[in-house]
């Protein structure tokens, strides 16, 4: 079992996913931005290693614009070294890796320009992995979209752009996570029943919404559509609502106690944790006390 938290580290002095203005793009600009980033990004996977945490979500922002049709600049050819040497450490020490593409990022949507667009920032994303040399168990975490007031014709978009637009190199690395509103559990696995598309489990999320499965049951179903050597074993998102807040606000620091009950429902399944917890490395240090003391680690 491993854990981790996502794209942002609160206690260096750094960010992996530093931007600049559309309108000031030059290449000079994104060369100068990407070698920050991925410099950042090294420090945090140190950092991430010393303190045990050995799943981490990369930010989306690594390379700015990489999807944009203002960026032709080759950038993979540019990093191909650095892209390299960080995905050896990553292999080296056995890390588990994830991104997850901002929420403009929609398969199912009736407009054919957002879908070019997602489809677009998935590529250079899953190109990022693959310039990494990391396989297919480091993977692309989206959610299954809108409804659009007909949810049966959404998924159904869904499925036909996933078979007929997605490259390969993305289909290998996608999997859809349960969200808090729209797409329960069970609509994740009709997606799955349809696609082979691994269902990332949110424990949180399915509390908000769900078809009555018990937590132990819905871990054993996302468990089940994921591959041992193709995918790995199951990622999940683990958080908890923030007390007197709207309902689905996630919590700014973890509940230890609450966390450990949890654990008590995976009944011997492994999984790798990531936090979406608001103090990240913080919560994850306590977390993984936890996991130490429950020998799950």
């Amino acid at each position: 079992m491993k854990i981790g938290y996502p794209c942002v580290n609160e206690s260096l002095d750094c960010s992996s996913s530093g931007t600049f203005r559309l309108a000031s793009y030059n290449e000079e600009r994104l060369v100068q931005m990407v070698e920050k980033n991925l410099a950042c990004l090294r420090r945090i996977l140190e950092y991430n290693l010393e303190h045990g945490f050995l799943f981490f979500r990369m930010s989306s922002g690594l390379v700015p614009f990489a999807s944009h049709e203002i960026c032709t600049y080759n950038w993979q050819q540019h990093f191909q070294m650095t892209f390299r040497r960080l995905g050896d450490y990553i292999k080296k020490h056995n890390m588990r890796i994830s991104m997850h593409p901002d929420q403009f990022v929609v398969l199912n949507s009736p407009d054919e320009r957002i879908v070019r667009n997602s489809i677009a920032e998935l590529v250079y994303q899953g190109s990022v992995m693959d310039l990494m040399g990391l396989d297919s168990t480091a993977k692309l975490q989206i959610h299954a979209g809108g409804v659009y007031g007909d949810k049966p014709a959404a998924l159904k978009r869904f499925i036909q752009t996933f078979h007929h637009q997605l490259p390969e190199a993305v289909k290998a690395r996608l999997v859809v996570e349960n969200d808090d509103r729209l797409y329960s559990l069970q609509d994740c696995l009709e997606l799955h029943a349809e696609t082979g598309i691994p269902i990332l489990f949110d424990n949180f999320h399915h509390e908000c919404l769900n078809n009555g499965e018990p937590m132990e049951e819905a871990l054993q179903l996302a468990s089940g559509t994921w591959h041992p050597q193709q995918d790995g074993v199951l990622m999940m998102d683990y958080s908890s609502q923030s007390p007197g807040e709207r309902k689905g606000k996630h919590i700014t620091s973890i509940e230890t106690e609450l966390f450990r009950e949890f654990l008590t429902h995976l009944n011997g399944l492994d999984v790798d944790i990531m936090l979406e917890i608001k103090d990240k490395e913080a919560s994850c240090l306590r977390a993984r006390q936890v996991l130490e003391e429950m020998a799950l680690v």
